[in-house]
């Protein structure tokens, strides 16, 4: 699909819209620049900068699902989160990088806020950074840039703006009674209730030990369509590839052959099957691209949930404790889908078994929305995102992952037009770059978007 685009612009000012972790990370990378000229502003509506959904959390069981040594803000220094542990004294200085430590998440929102303090104070004389604590409503190209309109009726203007607002903090569409775990509707539960889950990924074992956090007894049923659970992660070594080993725009079957065939080999040589797929990660946006359609949506609606159960592995000490859970009848996965709420009391939820088709109704307290990606981006509760749809300045990807975004990261609007004004990053990318939202994929993308707009 060829793609009109606007008349590019070289900009000294840039609002990203969205104070997350992506949103850091980006600023970061934009002000290695040495132009006096740049102005940065970053906007977020919480409270604080870097956190957004994945880092906000407070409990210590919440880690990360990469090990610190790929944790870095930075492209070009992939040790630096590992360093400022060590400065911390949360990991020993004699302790190699090759030696995997999955920290807490609220350790690692510590680390971007004081990335973000850090770049605050040494721009504070030159004016090249400002922070501004709220809600983005709307952005509209001008004559000479954007327009940022924000809830408290102001509004910032700039050359162009990115979107980096990350993952949508309400359910998807079409998941009824379902809340998101820590939001102001997760209220008080008593602790002998059963509770539904919604999703089999790493967002219900979030949920699971938040549960156990506050004393949860009841039991915890976990439905998706295939019912997998995460696999743990294994200390190991990627295997080398070329971009000439991997068969690039084929249909998904001969795809998957190809794949299953690769992890058989290596296996047999005594090689873990995750040291494969962590070898296949840095072309995996490249596959995903030279995909044809018909490839993508059938990887989306068949094979992604396998995928998923390989690739976004768990910390084993996570993974213990999910296992555990499971013997002892605390968490009981489902293959099946939900095909009626009933409210009363509480929920009695009909659920379809994959396998026999019987069906089950279950009496819950209360319904958890774990199902991670939001499939039509249209119905985002996120306001600049979903004003942007509406106004035809931008449009869903056609699997309806995110926007639809140019591989320089540039809207493309209702019309094909690709804007050099409103660019994304991130999650909301997920259309055109699949594989985005992992701190070590989205710091590339940072250094490869402030390389293009600053040369």
């Amino acid at each position: 699909m060829s793609v009109a685009r606007a008349n590019s612009i070289i900009p000294s000012s840039i609002i990203i819209v969205g104070g997350g972790a992506s949103g850091v990370v980006l600023a970061a990378h934009l002000l290695k620049s040495v132009n006096p000229d740049l102005r940065v502003t970053l906007i977020e509506k919480r409270p604080h900068f870097g956190q957004g959904i994945a880092y906000s959390t407070l409990l210590s069981a919440h880690v990360l699902n990469v090990s610190a040594a790929g944790m870095s803000a930075y492209a070009d220094d992939p040790l630096n989160f590992w360093r400022w542990l060590q400065g911390q004294g949360l990991i020993s200085q004699e302790q190699t990088p090759q030696t995997p430590f999955y920290a807490p998440r609220s350790v690692y929102a510590r680390y971007l806020k004081e990335l973000l303090d850090e770049l605050e104070a040494r721009e504070k004389e030159t004016g090249r950074l400002r922070l501004i604590r709220e809600e983005s409503l709307s952005i509209s190209p001008t004559s000479s840039g954007v327009e940022v309109t924000l809830a408290n009726g102001t509004s910032v203007v700039a050359h162009l703006a990115v979107l980096a607002t990350g993952h949508d903090e309400q359910p998807g569409a079409g998941q009824g009674h379902a809340i998101r775990m820590g939001t102001e509707a997760d209220t008080a539960l008593d602790p002998d209730a059963s509770v539904l889950v919604l999703g089999t990924g790493l967002s219900m074992v979030d949920a699971f030990l938040s549960l156990e956090q506050r004393g949860h007894r009841g039991e915890i049923v976990a439905v998706s369509r295939r019912g997998l659970l995460p696999s743990p992660h294994r200390k190991g070594a990627p295997i080398k590839l070329d971009v000439a080993d991997i068969p690039l725009g084929t249909q998904l079957s001969y795809f998957v052959g190809w794949f299953r065939d690769l992890i058989r080999e290596n296996q047999k040589a005594g090689i873990d099957w995750r040291d494969v797929v962590d070898g296949l990660r840095p072309f995996n946006q490249k596959i995903w691209q030279n995909w044809p359609s018909s490839a993508k949506r059938r990887f989306v609606e068949h094979t992604k949930a396998w995928w998923d159960i390989h690739r976004h592995r768990l910390a084993p000490e996570v993974h213990a404790r999910v296992t555990e859970a499971v013997k002892s009848g605390r968490i009981r996965p489902v293959a099946g889908r939900v095909v009626g709420i009933a409210a009363d009391d509480g929920f009695a939820v009909e659920i379809q078994s994959r396998h026999t088709q019987a069906l089950e109704t279950l009496q819950v307290a209360r319904i958890y929305d774990c199902t991670g990606i939001a499939r039509d981006i249209s119905t985002t509760s996120n306001s600049v995102v979903r004003s942007l749809v509406d106004r035809g300045l931008a449009r869903p990807d056609p699997l309806r992952l995110g926007l639809d975004v140019t591989a320089k990261c540039e809207i493309i609007a209702g019309d094909g037009t690709a804007s050099a004004k409103i660019l994304a990053v991130g999650p909301l990318t997920r259309g055109t770059f699949f594989e985005i939202d992992a701190i070590p994929d989205i710091r590339v993308q940072s250094a490869r978007l402030s390389k293009q707009l600053l040369g």
